[in-house]
């Protein structure tokens, strides 16, 4: 199998890590190995152990590897979050020489949006289009081919701390790998869950990791907005912990077993769960509410912040397609009822959409980012293999122009 055709995505977390290898196909990609492993470097999504990130990323790239049946592996896609994120919106404008539209006014206009003033702690990751102005036509995606005197832009960029970037991509090649590029998770979420119809309509991603949750607010297919927020699915088990007086692995058994955020939606308000302490001491019972109520109040808060980010940015009335809440955090039950009950939305569960060798246990909240990773890992190795194309076809005619001219000077 020539590794030119093999991808590889990796999804470092605050609680797990995960590696998904495949290979390009001719109209799609297919998934031949996964590895998940435990990640207890991280914190919040950004590293805070080197050593011990390191070894989480290679158990996961091993046990990939060994699924997948291939020795040697040389990059990967890797994801990207953590509180240290900031993403804001630019424009640039640009005159347009020769009235029709080329890729390099594009390349020029959003250059010049990228002209702001970043703090040299920081570094770009992400400049994405939303939208293209010609004249005074507005909404345009692609202006390339249409003919005008102004080009302009608006563009949504993300940036993020140059030291953690670096951080994380330094295990990634401890780990073995080549880091070919780095994703704002929010945006591979977006890819695996979000249809263009959504995208559309005016749609908030909500992905709920272990340490942070990640927002990506859509419509008319742009990226308007995106955020960090350090809070997540630790954060529940955390205030359970802390409430029933039990170990943080038992606080997490209790939550993925018994948890939900509508007591009298669950088995029975006053059911009665066991509880086991710290080692040696005699189990007790706790009331399904008692979790429910702990559960429920740290919901809100989550919620709260999310409404608070929408409200601060005017993006009330682009939501018209609701909210998909996913990732590993979304799976306590009656989330999504809750949700809808505060935000008077649509709210539904996001799955990520199944393409070429998904198992039925891939199809899966908690898999929504890395599956993204892996299908933003093809777009751009495709984009790539254009571009290469495309210089080639221009060099071939740079050549043929040349020789053209040398042999007319011969004869003439």
């Amino acid at each position: 199998m020539s590794t030119k055709s093999v991808i590889v995505a990796l999804d470092i977390g605050t609680t797990k890590v995960c590696t998904l290898i495949a290979q390009k196909t001719h109209k799609s990609i297919e998934i031949l190995g996964v590895g998940s492993h435990p990640s207890n470097g991280l914190k919040k999504g950004s590293v805070v152990n080197i050593e011990k990130t390191v070894e989480s990323i290679r158990n996961s790239i091993e046990e990939a590897k060994l699924m997948a049946g291939i020795e040697d592996l040389e990059s990967a896609t890797i994801g990207i979050a953590g509180n240290h994120i900031y993403a804001f919106n630019s424009s640039g404008v640009v005159p347009v020489k020769n009235k029709e539209i080329d890729q390099a006014d594009v390349d020029r206009v959003i250059e010049a949006a990228k002209a702001v003033l970043i703090p040299s702690e920081r570094e770009i990751i992400h400049v994405i289009p939303q939208e293209f102005k010609v004249d005074n036509t507005t909404g345009i995606k692609n202006p390339i081919g249409m003919r005008g005197s102004r080009l302009e832009v608006n563009v949504h960029i993300v940036t993020g701390k140059t030291p953690l970037i670096q951080n994380l991509i330094k295990c990634v090649e401890q780990a073995g790998l080549l880091a070919n590029s780095v994703i704002l998770q929010p945006i591979a979420s977006s890819r695996s869950v979000l249809s263009q119809e959504e995208k559309e309509l005016g749609v908030v991603l909500i992905d709920i990791g272990g340490g942070t949750t990640d927002i990506a607010i859509w419509k008319e297919g742009s990226l308007l907005h995106s955020q960090i927020i350090p809070l997540g699915g630790n954060h529940f088990t955390n205030d359970l912990a802390v409430a029933l007086k039990i170990p943080h692995n038992e606080a997490e058994r209790i939550k993925m077993t018994y948890g939900t955020v509508l007591a009298d939606q669950g088995r029975n308000a006053e059911t009665m769960i066991p509880v086991q302490g710290l080692s040696g001491t005699k189990a007790r019972e706790v009331p399904v509410s008692y979790v429910a109520e702990v559960l429920s109040a740290r919901a809100l808060e989550l919620f709260d912040v999310v409404r608070d980010v929408i409200v601060e940015r005017n993006l009330q009335d682009v939501i018209t397609g609701g909210f998909v809440l996913t990732g590993g955090g979304a799976l306590i039950r009656h989330l999504t009822e809750y949700a809808e009950y505060t935000w008077e939305k649509p709210v539904k569960l996001g799955i990520p959409t199944a393409f070429g060798g998904m198992t039925t246990a891939m199809q899966h909240p908690k898999f929504s980012t890395v599956l993204g990773l892996l299908q933003e890992s093809r777009y751009e190795s495709e984009a790539q293999t254009h571009q290469e194309k495309r210089q080639d076809e221009s060099d071939m005619f740079d050549k043929l122009g040349k020789t053209l001219k040398n042999v007319f000077k011969e004869i003439f």
